[in-house]
């Protein structure tokens, strides 16, 4: 009987060690198009070149949005507190790959799912000549005196 019981102990301790070991990633989801939803308007996400992914840091929980100006207003619009802290992505507009949204350039007269307008390039030679080109921080503001 004190063996059954030491293999118990041995067992349930070596799940809950097992369980946790997950660590928190900060690389990109994979998004099913047409089928995930906009974690703001919940709008299906289906525009490849416009995409945005935020994933908390702490627990690697991601949530997809069909527009940049989607993610920017969710992040005020349900007061989370590790907005300054999270990974954000967001699809090349030329290439349709992930590149992070803080480095990115953009341009600022799209067609986008949620009509923000704003597309991300991973460099400044992808913005056509003449079209203006500003930074995911000017992106933020923008967005939010747009608003909706």
């Amino acid at each position: 009987m004190r063996l059954f019981f030491l293999l118990l102990t041995f067992t349930l301790t070596l799940f809950t060690m097992t369980g946790c070991d997950k660590q928190a990633t900060s690389q990109v989801h994979e998004i099913h198009y047409d089928r995930d939803m906009c974690a703001r308007c919940a709008m299906v996400v289906s525009d490849r070149k416009n995409t945005v992914e935020a994933i908390n840091p702490a627990t690697g929980k991601y949530y997809p949005f069909d527009d940049i100006g989607c993610m920017i207003l969710w992040f005020d619009d349900e007061q989370i507190p590790w907005k300054d802290k999270a990974v954000i992505w967001v699809t090349d507009a030329k290439t349709g790959k992930w590149i992070d949204a803080r480095k990115a350039y953009y341009d600022t007269n799209n067609i986008t799912p949620m009509a923000y307008g704003f597309s991300a390039h991973k460099s400044k030679e992808d913005i056509a000549k003449g079209e203006e080109i500003i930074d995911f921080d000017e992106v933020v503001s923008r967005v939010k005196k747009i608003g909706r």
